[in-house]
Formats: C-alpha cells, structure tokens, sequence
C-alpha cells in the first residue's frame, strides 16, 4: 500500500476513535459530548428512545456494506492469491523457516549468501500472509451477509444512524486499498494455490483459531438474536435472549467481534500498525456501544439478570 493511503487510513481509524474513547471519560462536564457520541452509535432498539430520526436509515441497510465488502473482499482475495501463486512461490524455499526465524529475532550476523533469500523470503512470507488474513475475513462477511439477509429479522422501525452506516462502509475501503495493485490475471493450478499455506507459523494458526473461536460464537449468538422475533406476538416488543455468551453479557455477539478481531491481530504477527488502529477503533466503538445496550436492558426488565455485564466477562 502507497504510504501516502497508509497515514491516511491510520489517521481516519484515529479518528474515529478519539471521540469514543474521550466520550467514555466518567467526566460530568462531558455529558452533552458523550450524548452527542452516543447519538452517533445508537442503532435499533437503544434508538427507539429518541425521539427523532432525523439523519437515520433503516437497520436493515446493514446488509449494503456487507454486499460491498462481499464484492471487494472477494475479489481482493482472489486478486491477492493470483499475485502471490505468480510473484511469490515459497513451496521449494528450504531456508524459508529459519532465514526468516533468523531475520525476526533480529540475528544480524545471518550468513551473507543468504541475505539476499532472507529478504525475498520475507516478503514472500507477508504477500502470503495478507492471502491468509484476506481469507479469514472472507469467511466473515460471508457469514455476516447471510445473517443480515436470512437470520436478523429486523423491526420496520429500527434505524441506526447514518453515521454509523458510512463507518460500515469505510471498514470494507482497508481491504479495497490494501489490496487494490495486486490485480493480476494467471492459470492456475489449484495446489500450488493452497501448498503455500503449509508455510505460515504457529502464529497465522492460532489467530485462526481464536478467530473461529470467536466467528462461532457470534453466529450462535446471532441466531439466537434473529430467532426472538419468532416468539413475541408484537414487532417492537423484546424479551431477554438467553443462550451461549448471552449467559454472562449483554452483547456476546459485539464481544465475538472483538475477539474474531483479535484473532486477525495475532494471525498478522501484530507488526501491522494499521491492523492494531483498526483493532483499537473496533473495541472502543463496540464496549461503547454494549455499555448502551446493557443499559438499556436494565431499564427495560425489571427481572433482568444480575450477573450479566455489558460485554467484557467477569468485569
């Protein structure tokens, strides 16, 4: 990525997150700050409290940057995975571990008629990475559109604000940019594409599997979620979700998100710092947001229960 794009996107995630973090401060003279921040994160039930909605669009509209980030994703992988099968083959390095093991634990003295292998490794090594990452959240927003569009079923009055639509779609524009030079066209053959993936570390495979650790768990929760309204008799009337994480937090599916986000954070290597902004939005916007919900749950069941906490466990 062009570093000019790269400041950019670490400046907007920034951004994005000073406010909720400065709106979270237990400040009594921030109070008409932390309902303007608030204003902003509302969406669905919490929104229905206000009394208007005037710059809002339908909740159901979650599904419009899924679409795109579908779209984008899908192509960016397979852009991606052409480019590193063509510009990057690993299968047949054998000093691809320990040259690269050697250059990251900072061993200067390497041997010099491998220097110039280590540094090709290595960026090897991190075109195949961004495949691997670029994958996972395939898996996602897959997943994601499937529930927006077959398992919420959403309230005709349930808005959310039109900010917080646009930042759904500014998420997608990380992967647009990242991967948007990597266009190439090739034939393939389908094992060449997938031995590669044989030569990512521990790391890659246990930011998977907190990854799908995390991806199972907001799916049940979801559908736990998109199944209440097959039991109430009104469409604006809410019952208590029970089930899963919903046993322990108020918002289990926004804290699956966090940790399908930690799960790319690790599988990255953690060197990425626009990965670590994005991470950092992602956690301040959605304990920002649960504290809301939690909230509001409170308020709106008397018999609603007591060991439960917004969204980080045991906290």
């Amino acid at each position: 990525m062009e570093p000019g794009l790269v400041e950019l996107l670490r400046a907007a995630w920034i951004a994005g997150t000073l406010p909720i973090l400065i709106a979270s401060l237990p400040c009594s003279r921030l109070g008409s700050f932390h309902g303007l921040v608030l204003g902003f994160a509302r969406r669905g039930k919490i929104m229905k409290s206000s009394s208007h909605h005037k710059f809002t669009v339908p909740q159901r509209f979650f599904s419009h940057f899924y679409v795109v980030a579908v779209v984008w994703t899908t192509l960016l992988l397979i852009a991606t995975w052409i480019y590193a099968h063509r510009m990057a083959p690993i299968a047949s390095e054998p000093f691809f571990y320990s040259d690269l093991g050697s250059y990251l634990a900072g061993r200067s003295n390497t041997f010099s008629f491998h220097r110039s292998q280590l540094i090709n490794s290595e960026n090897k090594f991190r075109v195949w990475l961004s495949v691997f990452l670029l994958l996972l959240m395939e898996v996602q927003v897959l997943r994601r559109l499937f529930e927006t569009l077959y398992v919420f079923k959403y309230s005709p009055s349930a808005r959310m604000h039109i900010f917080g639509y646009l930042t759904g779609l500014f998420e997608v524009t990380e992967f647009i940019v990242k991967g948007r030079s990597l266009m190439q066209a090739i034939e393939f053959d389908w094992w060449d594409f997938v031995n590669p993936f044989s030569k990512l570390g521990w790391c890659q495979w246990i930011g998977a599997a907190i990854f799908l650790w995390g991806w199972i768990h907001q799916h049940r929760c979801h559908a736990i979620l998109g199944s209440l309204r097959e039991h109430v008799g009104k469409v604006d009337e809410y019952v208590i979700p029970r089930g899963d994480w919903f046993e322990i937090v108020s918002s289990p599916h926004y804290l699956a998100e966090i940790v399908i986000y930690a799960g790319i954070v690790f599988g990255s290597g953690g060197a990425d710092l626009t990965i670590w902004l994005l991470f950092r939005f992602v956690v301040s916007n959605l304990i920002f947001a649960a504290a809301e919900t939690h909230r509001w749950y409170l308020q709106k069941f008397d018999n609603y229960p007591s060991n439960r906490v917004a969204i980080i466990p045991f906290v």
